[in-house]
C-alpha cells in the first residue's frame, strides 16, 4: 500500500491555539511536505493508525518555523524489517547490522528547478523489530518512538547531522521541540540529566 500524505502549512494560523495572522501580515515560510508511505515488509498494526503517525510528523514538520526555506517538497517513508535494514545498512554504512532508522537523501536538485516544483528529499527506511524492541526496552510507547525516529530521518534528509557534539544538540533540540508539538515527552531526557 503506498500512501501519499500532504500536510501543506496553512497560512494565517490555528484558530484553536489563538495563534491568528492579521490579514496584513506575510505568512512564515514553511516547508510544504508530502510523505509517501511504502508497505515494504512488517506488520505495523502495532504502532496503531500509522497514516496518523505519519501525517502528524508532516504537520508539525511543516508547522516548523525552525525550519528555513518554503518549498514543495517530497519524500517516501519505508516501513521495512530488520533484515531489509540490515542489507542496507551493510551495502551503504559498512556496518552489518540492522538499525532503527536509515536515510537516503536524493542529490542536490538540478540548477535551474523552479521553487514550485516539489524536491524529492529522498527516502526514510524503519526497522519495525528493531524500533518495537527500543520501545519496550526504553518504556516508550511504540507510537511515540515511530515518530520520534521518522522526524529523525527526515530531518538527515534536511540536511541535519549529528557528527559533532554541537550538530548533535542542535538536531536533539530540535527534534524534542517538535514532538512536544506531537505531545511527546523529550527522548533525550534522561541523557540530558
Amino acid at each position: 500500500m503506498n500512501t501519499v500524505l500532504d500536510q501543506p502549512a496553512v497560512p494565517g494560523g490555528d484558530a484553536a491555539s489563538g495563534d491568528e495572522q492579521s490579514c496584513d501580515e506575510e505568512p512564515p515560510s514553511r516547508l510544504r511536505l508530502a510523505l509517501e508511505r511504502v508497505d515494504d515488509d512488517g506488520d505495523w498494526t502495532a504502532f496503531g493508525p500509522v497514516d496518523e503517525l505519519i501525517a502528524g510528523v508532516a504537520r508539525v514538520l511543516a508547522d516548523a518555523v525552525e525550519l528555513s526555506g518554503a518549498y514543495p517538497a517530497t519524500a517516501a517513508v519505508a516501513l521495512s524489517s530488520n533484515a531489509a535494514v540490515r542489507r542496507l545498512n551493510a551495502a551503504y554504512r559498512g556496518k552489518d547490522k540492522p538499525t532503527n532508522v536509515l536515510s537516503f537523501p536524493t542529490p542536490e536538485s538540478p540548477p535551474g528547478m523552479s521553487d514550485d516544483e516539489p524536491r524529492e528529499l529522498g527516502d526514510v527506511v524503519l526497522a519495525i523489530e528493531t524500533l518495537l524492541d527500543e520501545a519496550k526496552a526504553t518504556g516508550i510507547p511504540p507510537a511515540h518512538h515511530f515518530q520520534h525516529l521518522l522526524i529523525h530521518g527526515l530531518l538527515h534528509l534536511i540536511g541535519y547531522d549529528h557528527e559533532t557534539d554541537m550538530e548533535a544538540d542542535r538536531m536533539e533540540a530540535l527534534e524534542t521541540a517538535l514532538l512536544a508539538r506531537l505531545g511527546i515527552p523529550d527522548p533525550y531526557a534522561d541523557a540530558h540529566s
